[in-house]
């Protein structure tokens, strides 16, 4: 069965002043928050901080897994197969085959048992209804979005962001928090038009952001180059969802606000590198850059030297 409440935010949640962090993909059994899967997870974004989302991957052999509620939205992806499975829900029994691609979109408070009859591969992610409330500016004074129930579709495009954010998390998050949030709400976008039980009718803007608010974003990116922004955190400065930001944003600069970021610290790190009293780590940190292995990489892509050798043509 389904409930539907207003969203709000619990003990489990993190807020990070613009979006709530979920600890993991939880349920509950028994009365008591638990694991979605008592499995280590091969992967998870706990670590990213994303607003609104945590993603979870799993190797699993055949298992039934318990009766349990959800307290988010849930996907659920299978990578491997093909496999059996069977769900109890609603006092009835189905029975499907899973390939990878399979798919299950469910509300928060489905309440199911699983009985998969054989290994499998899958990413397990639970979703803040605030994240699909604020995904766009029709959605943004609903007390909630609900999604409708599906327990064996294929959707190519949420198995494509999903392997997207793997792949981002495999990485180590290199850009932070602004690409995975970037997908996370481009996801959410696509649920509320693809699977809301209700229509909401998007608005098209074919301008960019007034000049006033991209000052203001621009400014703020300029003046914390230095810190994880997130996209949640650029949206609410310009006032307006996520989704409008960022599609304003990209016909303003040409770019999404994730690349606009790393153009950014590429051209910082560019004048830091010239500066023959910092080193190559330093100018990579003074840039934004967390992670050497990806500024070197950033670095080469768009400037097409490392960073080592275009200091050493600047100082010498």
């Amino acid at each position: 069965m389904t409930t539907s409440q207003p969203p709000k935010e619990t003990a489990r949640h993190a807020s990070t002043g613009y979006g709530f962090v979920i600890p993991g993909v939880e349920v509950v059994r028994h009365g008591r928050v638990e694991p979605f899967l008592h499995a280590r997870p091969t992967l998870t974004s706990t670590a990213a901080q994303w607003a609104g989302l945590a993603l979870e991957g799993f190797s699993v052999p055949a298992c039934v897994i318990p009766r349990h509620e959800h307290i988010e939205n849930f996907l659920h992806v299978v990578l491997s197969g093909p496999v059996k499975y069977e769900v109890l829900t609603r006092g009835k029994a189905l029975r499907f085959g899973a390939v990878p691609g399979t798919t299950f979109v469910l509300p928060r408070g489905t309440v199911d048992e699983l009985r998969w009859e054989g290994p499998t591969r899958r990413i397990a992610v639970a979703i803040h209804p605030s994240l699909l409330i604020n995904a766009l500016d029709e959605t943004a004074h609903a007390s909630d979005v609900e999604l409708a129930e599906q327990w064996n579709v294929t959707d190519r495009h949420i198995m494509a962001v999903l392997l997207a954010m793997t792949a981002d998390l495999d990485e180590g998050s290199p850009a932070g928090r602004l690409y995975g949030e970037s997908l996370a709400n481009a996801l959410a976008v696509y649920l509320v038009n693809r699977y809301a039980t209700r229509p909401y009718a998007t608005t098209v803007y074919k301008r960019g952001l007034p000049g006033y608010r991209l000052r203001r974003v621009l400014d703020y990116i300029g003046d914390n180059l230095t810190e994880d922004l997130s996209l949640s955190q650029l949206a609410a400065l310009a006032g307006m969802s996520p989704h409008y930001f960022a599609e304003l944003f990209g016909r303003s600069t040409g770019c999404a606000p994730h690349r606009y970021v790393l153009l950014q610290r590429i051209e910082r790190a560019k004048q830091a590198l010239q500066d023959s009293s910092r080193t190559v780590i330093e100018a990579g940190v003074d840039a934004g850059f967390k992670n050497p292995s990806h500024f070197a990489r950033m670095f080469r892509k768009f400037v097409g030297v490392s960073p080592s050798r275009f200091k050493f043509d600047r100082t010498h």
